[in-house]
């Protein structure tokens, strides 16, 4: 797994490439706490466009991460193609709660910023 982070007005974007699963979930952990100490305000984008796997461990990543946001009075968004990911997000009924996206640039836009 490949994760980098930066900055892009007002958001802060992580992109993601490879299986999201127990063996990648501490080092995209590890990251996003990086990334949300460096947001400000906390606008939290995570593009999973390149990630095509998902397991249990990695979607716990993904829900604890948008419970910290929340709490932090933060807003998150996932970048998802089809596939995989965002069907995960649906037979868990996980859709109602995350904020997606098909693009970066859609993401960008819904943050406040214009693309």
């Amino acid at each position: 797994m490949v994760v980098r982070y930066w900055r892009e007005d007002p958001c802060v974007v992580l992109h993601v490439a490879g299986d999201l699963d127990v063996a990648g979930a501490p080092r995209l952990r590890a990251e996003i706490e990086q990334a949300i100490a460096a947001a400000d305000p906390l606008n939290l984008v995570i593009d999973l466009t390149e990630v095509p796997f998902c397991d249990s461990v990695g979607l716990g990543v993904l829900v604890a991460t948008l419970n910290r946001v929340h709490d932090l009075n933060g807003r998150m968004m996932l970048v998802l193609a089809p596939g995989m990911i965002r069907h995960l997000l649906t037979i868990t009924n996980l859709d109602r709660h995350f904020e997606t996206s098909e693009s970066l640039n859609e993401a960008y836009t819904a943050m406040g910023r214009a693309a």
